[in-house]
C-alpha cells in the first residue's frame, strides 16, 4: 500500500491526522517505511561499537558501569525487524552523564521545558545554584534524549539540540539516554514516540491519576536498531512526513475557520433583515447551499441558535393582524396576578418600571409588546439552605445538577423528608408546565420545563409560574430564556460560585408575543430543531464511516508493509 495515496482520506477521519502520525511512527520503527539497502552495515557491526564505546567511557569514568545485560538478551520482541536490524534493550544503545548538585549558575531542563509537540527544549531558565531545585540533577548535554518518566501519556519526550549555557541540568523527573556511537538522537526520540513504546510504557506504569514508569522499567524497553545509514534515511522520510501532517493540519485549521466565519456572516444576514420580504430573500440564499454551509455540529449548533433568534424576535413565522395582541394577554395577566395576591396565593409584587427603549436589543412586530419577566410570570426560587436527607421513602429535592439535556432526572437525586419539602413548597411549589432555571455555578442558564405531576422540591434554582396557563406557552419563554443566558451570565455575581440574582432574573426584558403566535413560533422551532437533529445524527454516522474507512486503511498499511 503506497501510503501518500491515502494521506487525504485518513486525514479528514475525525482525529485523522493523530491516527496518521501515529501510523507514520508505527511503520518507520518497524523498518517499512524506507527501504533497506543490503549494502548497509549491519546493526551487529554497530553494536559491536556500542560495546566498545561504552567499556571505555566506564574505563575512564565517564559513564557509570553498566549491569551486565548480555546484548543478545532473549524475550519475546513486540514484531519482526528487517535483515539488517537486530532488537536490543534501552539500555544498551546510549548512557547518562550521572548527576552532580549544582555549584554554580545553571541551565534548568524541567517538564514545563519541553515543547512536546516538536519535541525541542523550548523555555529552559537560568538558576542560580543556590536556589537549585531538589530535583535538578541530572547532567545532559547537546545530543542527549530525555523522557518524562512521570504522566508519560503527555510525551514529554525531546532531544537537546543545541549547546546550552550556562550548562544545563535535567530534572531526576526524565529518563536520559545519550546515544551511543553515533546513533541518530532524532530515531530514538522518534521510536520513544512510536505507538509500540507507548503500548509498552502503558503495560508497566503504575499509578492512576498520576501514572509513572519508573528507570528501571523504562531502560528494560526493547529499541529496534537499524543499521546507521537506514536511521538517517528513515528520520528524513519521518521529517517529511510529519510536515505533510502539518500542512494537512493546517490546512484543516484554516479551512474550519474560513467555514465558521462564513456560516456565521450568512446566518448574521437572517437575524438583520429588516422584514419578511428580505427574510425570506436572505433564507433562500442560503438554502442554496445548505449541504456545503451546515457540515459541522458547531455550524448546526450556529444555526439553531439562529432560529431561536429569529423566533423570540418575531420573524420565523408570519404575523396575523387578527390575532388578539400581546397588550391584552398582559392586561389579563395583571388581573389573574391581583386576584392571586388577595387570596395570598402569591405574593404581592413590587411595581417594576416599563422597559426602556435602551433596554430593547431589537424591534418589535405588530401585536407584540415588551414586559418584565416578573410582569408575564411570578418568578421564585427554591430553597438555599440544605435539608437533612434521608434514606429510603422521601421528596427528591433537584438542583441543575439533576438537568439532563432539557428533562429532569430522579436517578441520583438526594431526598429529603415531607416535613422539610412541606415547607420548601410553601415558597416555591413546583406544577407540571413551569420552567426551572439554574442561577448558580457552572450550570448558570441550564433550564427544563417541568413535564411531570411527581412532587419535588427545588435548590439553587428559579421557578418561572404562570399566572395564566392558558394565555402563556411554557415553550416559548423556554425558548427566550435560552437567547437571553449568555447576558445573564455575563452579569452574574460572585467569584468561584457566580449566581444570577432573583432581582436580576425578574427585571427580563421579554418580547411578548399573541397567544395564537407563540403556538406558531414553538410548532415551527420544533420542526427546524427536528431537521438539525436529522442533520447531527447524519453527520455523526458520516463520521463514523470516515473513521471505519481511515481505520481499515491503516490497518491495510501495516499488514502490507
Amino acid at each position: 500500500m503506497n501510503l501518500p495515496d491515502h494521506l487525504d482520506l485518513i486525514a479528514a477521519a475525525p482525529e485523522g491526522i493523530r491516527k496518521l502520525r501515529g501510523l507514520i511512527l508505527e511503520l518507520a520503527v518497524r523498518g517499512k517505511l524506507v527501504p533497506q539497502n543490503p549494502n548497509d552495515e549491519p546493526a551487529s557491526e554497530l553494536l559491536k561499537r556500542i560495546a566498545k564505546e561504552r567499556a571505555r567511557l566506564e574505563a575512564d569514568g565517564t559513564c557509570r558501569k553498566s549491569k551486565a545485560t548480555p546484548l543478545t538478551d532473549e524475550g519475546a520482541r513486540p514484531f519482526p525487524v528487517p535483515a539488517g536490524w537486530l532488537w536490543v534493550r534501552l539500555a544498551e544503545i546510549g548512557h547518562d552523564w550521572g548527576q552532580k548538585t549544582p555549584d554554580a549558575d545553571f541551565t534548568y531542563v524541567d517538564v514545563s521545558a519541553i515543547d512536546n509537540v516538536r519535541g525541542l527544549i523550548d523555555t529552559p531558565t537560568v538558576v542560580a545554584a543556590g536556589d537549585a531545585p531538589s530535583r535538578a540533577r541530572k547532567i545532559v548535554q547537546r545530543g542527549t534524549v530525555i523522557y518524562s518518566t512521570i504522566r508519560p501519556y503527555l510525551l514529554n519526550i525531546a532531544v537537546i539540540d543545541r549547546d546550552l549555557t550556562p550548562s544545563p541540568i535535567a530534572s531526576t523527573a526524565f529518563a536520559v539516554i545519550h546515544p551511543l556511537a553515533g546513533l541518530s538522537s532524532q530515531f530514538i526520540f522518534w521510536y520513544l514516540r512510536s505507538p509500540p513504546f507507548v503500548r509498552y510504557v502503558e503495560s508497566v506504569q503504575t499509578g492512576i491519576a498520576y501514572p509513572a514508569v519508573n528507570d528501571s522499567q523504562f531502560f528494560s524497553g526493547w529499541f529496534p536498531l537499524p543499521p546507521l545509514a537506514e536511521q538517517h534515511r528513515i528520520v528524513a522520510k519521518v521529517d517529511e512526513l510529519m510536515a505533510l501532517c502539518d500542512r494537512l493540519e493546517a490546512e484543516q485549521t484554516d479551512a474550519g475557520a474560513a467555514h465558521a466565519k462564513l456560516v456565521a456572516t450568512l446566518l448574521g444576514t437572517l437575524t438583520q433583515s429588516a422584514d419578511a420580504a428580505e427574510l425570506a430573500a436572505n433564507w433562500q440564499r442560503l438554502a442554496e447551499h445548505f449541504d456545503t454551509l451546515f457540515t459541522t455540529e458547531s455550524s448546526l449548533d450556529a444555526l439553531k441558535q439562529t432560529i431561536l433568534q429569529l423566533a423570540v424576535m418575531g420573524k420565523l413565522v408570519p404575523q396575523d393582524p387578527n390575532d388578539e395582541p400581546a397588550s391584552e394577554l398582559l392586561k389579563r395577566i395583571a388581573k389573574e396576578r391581583a386576584r392571586l395576591e388577595v387570596e395570598g396565593t402569591c405574593k404581592k409584587s413590587k411595581p417594576v418600571p416599563p422597559v426602556g427603549k435602551d433596554e430593547q436589543p431589537f424591534g418589535l412586530p405588530d401585536g407584540w409588546q415588551w414586559a418584565r419577566a416578573q410582569e408575564t410570570f411570578d418568578v421564585r426560587d427554591g430553597t438555599h439552605h440544605t435539608p437533612k436527607y434521608v434514606e429510603g421513602d422521601g421528596i427528591p429535592l433537584i438542583t441543575s445538577r439533576n438537568f439532563d439535556d432539557g428533562k429532569i432526572s430522579f436517578g441520583d437525586a438526594k431526598l429529603i423528608s415531607v416535613k422539610d419539602h412541606e415547607a420548601i413548597k410553601r415558597r416555591s411549589g413546583v406544577s407540571r408546565g413551569d420552567i426551572l432555571y439554574s442561577m448558580i455555578g457552572g450550570n448558570i442558564g441550564n433550564q427544563v420545563v417541568v413535564d411531570t405531576d411527581r412532587e419535588f422540591s427545588i435548590k439553587n434554582v428559579a421557578l418561572f409560574k404562570y399566572y395564566r396557563q392558558a394565555d402563556t406557552l411554557p415553550m416559548f419563554l423556554n425558548l427566550f430564556l435560552k437567547t437571553v443566558t449568555f447576558g445573564l451570565k455575563r452579569n452574574a455575581s460572585g467569584g468561584a460560585q457566580p449566581f444570577v440574582a432573583l432581582s436580576l432574573l425578574r427585571n427580563i426584558p421579554i418580547a411578548l408575543p399573541p397567544v395564537a403566535e407563540q403556538h406558531r413560533i414553538v410548532a415551527k422551532v420544533d420542526e427546524l430543531m427536528a431537521l438539525c437533529d436529522r442533520l447531527k445524527a447524519g453527520l455523526a454516522e458520516s463520521r463514523a464511516q470516515q473513521e471505519r474507512l481511515a481505520t481499515t486503511l491503516i490497518e491495510s498499511a501495516l499488514k502490507a508493509a
